[in-house]
């Protein structure tokens, strides 16, 4: 019997250190839900499932970003549902206005729709936009939503009239004619209006006429004075709205609207152009968690202006049907460039709530895998609890029994 070494104390004392020790990870992996909660509890399992998380939450973006792609689809073809809406429209004006009995003025009056709703075309694909991303102008240069108007600055581009503006429009100063103006042929009348100057043409706008001086016979009226001025390049009207109908008219194939406006003393044409024709807008949604082609869906969605359609220009007026009859074929040509366009929209859109399916079951499928790695089995880890518990009970019970077994040291000594 020995008293310096007591080796049952110190045994008791390591196997409770041991269960104490798997007893904190129990209650660690317990309370934290992990049974990896450091690289140390499992190296490999960690490396394993920090892969699948890396999976996991990059297919859940992208799912996110296949939705929102049927999102900026769903966009575009509702503003492209409103231009076929239009279109139809125009097909059946075009229609109205070929028939044999309409007037040069029911044509007339008809032509002002149809340029309406062309204006309304070329706008709706100039500013329907997801995200801050224009879907329907198409791209120039590489550049998706970027538009120019060269081919009306090219058109317009005189000294009366100037270039066209980064934002297709340009204010052209009316003149005043000065009273006392004399009526070529007409030595009994003057006038007194307004005029401008668009391409080679100057646009007369009579207000008022006053007998000549001197003259004996009677002045022209405001409209005998319009027809007397209508020569060669110049064409005078009696209202401001015919003068720029006319401007419309005469360079519809790039000028979409002419308005008038007053700054300050003056009066003004503010003339805007129709988009050019830009290349198709081209973009890719990243549907997958890795960096490869393969995660790529590409959408081209093509200029859908006026100009991408054809119908700038749409001309049904005239004293016969000619010019309608023509027209029937030009909206029929744009209502297939709409519908092919849709077409894709919709096929895109569908194959991409396939795609959302097929990536909300990988990221599902692959979560349960990372689960089986890194999470707590709860119900096999109360058991390791509980039996570790007991023998942490009984390890102290053994520790304190050794620590008495010397005392019967001391019934030797007496």
């Amino acid at each position: 019997m020995v008293v310096q070494h007591n080796l049952t104390a110190m045994n008791s004392n390591r196997m409770l250190g041991i269960t104490t020790k798997t007893q904190a990870k129990a209650t660690e992996k317990l309370s934290s839900g992990y049974k990896i909660n450091r690289a140390a509890d499992d190296a490999a399992g960690l490396a394993i499932s920090e892969k699948m998380r890396k999976q996991i939450r990059g297919l859940t973006q992208a799912s996110a970003n296949a939705q929102d792609g049927i999102s900026a689809v769903q966009t575009a073809e509702g503003a492209l549902t409103e231009v076929h809406d239009m279109l139809q429209r125009m097909n059946e004006l075009a229609v109205k206005a070929a028939n044999g009995t309409m007037s040069e003025s029911d044509r007339n009056a008809i032509q002002n729709e149809v340029d309406q709703l062309v204006t309304e075309i070329d706008r709706v694909a100039t500013t329907t936009k997801f995200n801050e991303t224009y879907l329907l102008k198409g791209s120039k240069n590489g550049v998706a939503g970027s538009l120019t108007y060269a081919t009306a600055k090219a058109y317009t581009a005189n000294s009366a009239l100037g270039g066209l503006s980064a934002s297709g429009t340009v204010s052209v100063a009316v003149s005043t004619t000065a009273a006392g103006t004399t009526i070529t042929g007409d030595n009994n009348t003057t006038y007194s209006g307004k005029n401008v100057t668009v391409g080679n043409t100057t646009y007369v706008l009579v207000e008022a006429t006053a007998k000549a001086a001197g003259a004996t016979g009677d002045k022209s009226s405001v409209k005998e004075a319009a027809e007397k001025l209508t020569s060669g390049t110049t064409k005078a009207f009696t209202s401001m709205d015919a003068l720029m109908s006319a401007i419309k008219r005469d360079t519809s194939e790039h000028i979409k609207t002419v308005t008038s406006y007053t700054e300050g003393t003056a009066i003004k044409l503010k003339i805007e152009a129709f988009a050019d024709l830009n290349d198709a807008i081209d973009f890719s949604l990243h549907v997958g968690a890795d960096s490869t082609d393969d995660n790529k869906i590409n959408l081209n969605i093509s200029s859908m202006g006026a100009r991408g359609l054809g119908v700038n220009g749409l001309t049904i007026t005239g004293d016969n049907d000619d010019n309608a009859t023509a027209a029937i074929d030009v909206v029929a040509d744009a209502l297939e460039r709409v519908s092919a366009q849709r077409a894709t929209l919709g096929a895109v859109q569908n194959r991409l709530e396939h795609t959302i399916a097929n990536l909300d079951n990988v990221v599902e499928n692959t979560t349960s895998a990372e689960s089986a790695i890194r999470d707590t089995d709860m119900a096999t880890q109360m058991v390791t609890y509980s039996n570790n518990q007991i023998l942490a009970q009984a390890g102290q019970a053994m520790l304190a029994q050794s620590n008495q077994a010397n005392q019967g040291v001391l019934s030797l000594l007496g």
